[in-house]
């Protein structure tokens, strides 16, 4: 079955949109406190949103493609992450799992180390997220 992998392109762009705001130096710097903060809540949020739906079209794509005794195993994300690198969605499960710690993180506690925090991981959060969806594209076509 294919997958509509509108919603995942959307947040994922949207991401990096908003973290692209923050690297325009010339715009960004020269921004008062409030909105340079108002910008990287925009980004955690962004993030928030983007790893959320990763995460869930990461496993709709192993319950389509994958044995089902397998499909049916994951019972955890990390599970979950360990066999989309076996099946070569992602490259490296321990990072998603950091990333899942970090959007954990957002919805315990929220203050300013938090949010700078949850911020750099939304960063390097990035490019796999993109990856993912690269794979997911090349593999529902």
């Amino acid at each position: 079955m294919k997958l509509d992998l509108s919603s995942l392109r959307k947040a994922v762009e949207s991401l990096d949109r908003t973290i692209n705001i923050t690297k325009d130096d010339t715009f960004f710097k020269n921004l008062s406190e409030e909105a340079k903060e108002a910008i990287k809540s925009g980004v955690i949020q962004n993030f928030e949103v983007a790893y959320e739906t990763c995460w869930k079209f990461a496993r709709r794509w192993l319950k389509e493609n994958v044995p089902v005794e397998q499909a049916e195993r994951p019972r955890s994300r990390k599970e979950l992450f360990r066999l989309a690198a076996q099946y070569g969605l992602i490259k490296d499960p321990v990072v998603w799992f950091s990333y899942g710690d970090a959007r954990n993180l957002t919805s315990h506690t929220y203050d300013e180390n938090t949010a700078e925090s949850v911020f750099e991981t939304a960063m390097d959060f990035i490019k796999d997220a993109k990856d993912l969806l690269k794979k997911l594209e090349e593999s529902n076509e």
